[in-house]
């Protein structure tokens, strides 16, 4: 099996020619539209066609609002066989090298890119520049300084920029939100977030740091991070942080295995996280306040997610989290609706300074503070 960094490096072939199935095709034309509604749907152009974007097709073939309109890659396979299996004409459908031209596809409104991290600032930039909204995997870059540059270009060009947390739109996480925000639990005095898994193939992207921006804490932990912003309902000030590397074969310089790490918030609330490449049986996190808590284990996998609160137990309906996703991203995208946690690239850019913090902290065995 190939590599990740050869498939990226690999040199593109052109994908230009007619289709039997054009833009203007009305058997084409006819999927861009809400049938319940009559509403124009979200029309998205996929990039990168690996293991996660699958996941995230599938969930869309349920979407009521969003539908793929394009794919990006650089493996010619791929884009023959997606583009039969998902009614993509040839014409939007584009390698690494070409795809400046969604430009000028009327069928393309945003691209969700799902590529390694380290490719996330430059394509970002690229669909901004050719018009189009941006819906980026997290995290959104391997540096802040990427984030707020990104940030910027989406801006400059007018266009929006989300970041794929699909956690925000989960029912049960926003129960517990919702609860939190009615006061269901007091004082919110402790948050713990554990995320992580024993991964495997020592020669995957995510553990080559050139790709990745970091190891785990980058991966997983980010949903740590996040989830302890969004379940305590304040941003940090603080952190401090600790790592343990075991296999420093595995987990080369700069690539961190497993990383604790607390943060502190205005309330005087805290946070304990876990982020780990090493141990499997976590994904769990826990809310405590003066009048009750509220636990979720699974809690950011991709579902069914379950817990209960002092209340009462959670059980929310499971859909796929990305089928909910991007939905909701639809209507963000084309209605400018403001969903109950934020995704926007100023979400995930506060995430990024975050993650630096916490890197600073293990270098410099010390608190750092924070200003995001």
């Amino acid at each position: 099996m190939k590599s990740r960094r050869k498939f990226i490096e690999k040199v593109a072939i052109s994908t230009a020619g007619l289709s039997l199935v054009g833009w203007n095709s009305p058997n084409y034309l006819m999927h861009l539209h809400n049938p319940a509604s009559k509403e124009p749907k979200l029309k998205v152009a996929l990039m990168g066609l690996g293991s996660y974007a699958n996941r995230v097709a599938k969930a869309m073939q349920q979407c009521n609002k969003a539908i793929i309109t394009g794919l990006i890659s650089g493996t010619p396979e791929k884009l023959e066989t997606w583009g039969e299996k998902y009614n993509v004409p040839k014409e939007s459908r584009y390698n690494y090298e070409n795809f400046d031209a969604i430009a000028s596809n009327p069928n393309i409104d945003a691209v969700y890119i799902i590529t390694p991290n380290a490719l996330h600032h430059g394509q970002t930039i690229r669909v901004a520049k050719a018009g189009k909204h941006v819906i980026c995997e997290k995290p959104m870059a391997i540096s802040a300084q990427e984030g707020k540059e990104m940030v910027d270009a989406c801006k400059k060009a007018g266009v929006k920029l989300l970041v794929g947390y699909r956690m925000h739109f989960e029912p049960n996480t926003l129960e517990v939100v919702n609860m939190r925000k009615q006061g269901d639990f007091g004082k919110i005095d402790f948050f713990q977030g554990l995320s992580g898994f024993n991964i495997g193939d020592p020669n995957q992207w995510r553990l080559d740091k050139a790709l990745a921006g970091g190891g785990a804490l980058v991966d997983i932990g980010i949903y740590s991070i996040n989830g302890a912003r969004y379940m305590v309902g304040e941003e940090p000030i603080w952190v401090t942080a600790q790592e343990t590397k075991t296999n420093p074969e595995k987990f080369k310089e700069g690539v961190d295995e497993t990383i604790q790490f607390q943060l502190g918030f205005p309330s005087g609330a805290v946070a304990s996280c876990l982020s780990t490449y090493a141990m499997n049986n976590l994904d769990k996190f826990f809310l405590n306040g003066a009048k009750g808590f509220a636990q979720l284990h699974p809690a950011t996998g991709y579902g069914p997610i379950k817990g209960s609160t002092h209340l009462k137990a959670l059980t929310e309906d499971h859909t796929p989290q990305q089928t909910l996703q991007m939905d909701a991203m639809a209507d963000i995208l084309l209605k400018g609706t403001e969903p109950a946690i934020p995704v926007n690239g100023e979400e995930g850019l506060k995430d990024l300074k975050i993650i630096e913090a916490i890197y600073k902290a293990v270098d410099q065995s010390k608190k750092i503070t924070l200003t995001l």
